[in-house]
C-alpha cells in the first residue's frame, strides 16, 4: 500500500495557476510546489502572478514586518559608524 498518492484528484470549482506551464487549471493538475491557489474563479487564477506581486509589495512596505529602528542602529553596510 502506497503512503502517498502520486496525483491529486482535482475538485470542480477550484482553480489554480501552474507556475511551470503558465496556465490556469481546474483542480490541481500539477504538484503543489508548482502552483498558486485555489482560487474561486478562473479569472482570479489567471491573475495569480499579479496578485502575488501586489502582496509581496504590501509585505515589503508593511512597517509591522520592517524593523527600521534596528537598521538605523546598525548603520548601513559600508558606512563608518
Amino acid at each position: 500500500m502506497a503512503l502517498f498518492k502520486k496525483r491529486q484528484v482535482g475538485k470542480p470549482g477550484e482553480w489554480y495557476y501552474c507556475l511551470v506551464h503558465k496556465k490556469v487549471e481546474e483542480g490541481p493538475e500539477c504538484p503543489a510546489k508548482d502552483r498558486f491557489g485555489p482560487y474561486a474563479t478562473p479569472e482570479e487564477a489567471a491573475h495569480a502572478m499579479e496578485t502575488a506581486q501586489e502582496r509581496n509589495l504590501e509585505w515589503q512596505t508593511d512597517p509591522r514586518w520592517n524593523d527600521t529602528s534596528r537598521e538605523e542602529g546598525e548603520g548601513t553596510p559600508g558606512s563608518a559608524s
